[in-house]
């Protein structure tokens, strides 16, 4: 049976154990609102000492709204940067913490024969997110370098450094897609064969046939998860011709609503995903099963 086959019946499995969804939002949420909270608190003190002064912006002259923002952006800069010093590796290490005990929490309720491995799930995902801050600086210093190349001269080149923009952007991006699917796997590996972060990360590598099944899960449910980002944002439209009759409270309560929709989507589909990954590794290693 092809993988988007046995992805369906998956998913009406998965909507029959609501507590599935359950622990996922459990675990995501709960550290989710309180990085918010934070997150929105650093803004408003950053906001409050450093007034950046938007409503001044020119609607009408790209280029002078442009100098603002630059302006603006200067001012912030030092303190954002001396508050994500310490802030950035704290929310990295406790968002280790959070998705290693709670991953293997879920994982455990939904098959009671994996091995729990909590300390492994939370080393991989450190070095995720290593991985991850390296790729977004890669990206920066990458878009600095073509930004210096072609736009310090006179007349500046537009057009090189656009394309420098796109082919940078996309090849990093395909890098991050080839890293993302190493410690997606290795994780499962980890609970399912009782191995190591390193034994994990180097068997994700080498699957076999199941690798074709699992690649096309990924890519089936990447589709649906950018399905689900365009019916959102289709749904938050909906009130703008009714604008007159909808604004301020009920508006923001109707986007709070379709937002809160969504990410609960996604999650039920990242558990489908889990899911559909150790049913077909269990069909592919019977063995392993206890």
């Amino acid at each position: 049976m092809r993988g988007t086959q046995s992805l369906v019946q998956i998913c009406a499995v998965c909507w029959k154990r609501p507590s599935l969804l359950g622990w996922e939002l459990l675990w995501r949420w709960g550290f989710g609102i309180p990085t918010a909270a934070i997150l929105y608190y650093q803004g408003a003190r950053i906001a409050t000492r450093f007034p950046p002064g938007f409503s001044g912006l020119s609607p009408t002259d790209p280029a002078q709204a442009g100098q603002q923002l630059a302006m603006a952006a200067a001012a912030l800069k030092p303190e954002v940067e001396r508050v994500a010093l310490w802030l950035g590796p704290l929310l990295a290490v406790a968002w280790a913490v959070a998705s290693g005990l709670g991953r293997c929490a879920l994982l455990k309720r939904l098959d009671p024969g994996l091995r729990p491995a909590p300390l492994t799930l939370i080393l991989l995902q450190l070095m995720r997110m290593a991985a991850l801050v390296a790729a977004c600086l890669g990206w920066y210093c990458a878009i600095q370098w073509a930004a210096d190349t072609n736009l310090n001269s006179s007349p500046p080149n537009l057009v090189a450094w656009s394309a420098w923009i796109i082919c940078l952007s996309l090849g990093i991006f395909v890098l991050w897609a080839l890293l993302s699917w190493i410690f997606s796997v290795a994780p499962l590996l980890a609970m399912l064969e009782g191995t190591g972060v390193f034994r994990s990360l180097a068997h994700s590598l080498h699957l076999g046939e199941l690798t074709g099944k699992l690649v096309e899960v990924n890519l089936v449910l990447g589709i649906v998860r950018l399905a689900l980002i365009v019916l959102a944002m289709v749904f938050s439209a909906i009130p703008l011709p009714l604008e007159a009759d909808m604004t301020g409270t009920a508006l923001y309560l109707w986007w709070v609503a379709i937002t809160l929709l969504y990410l609960v989507a996604s999650d039920f589909f990242q558990v489908a995903r889990l899911a559909a990954l150790v049913q077909f590794w269990r069909l592919y290693h019977p063995r392993t099963e206890q």
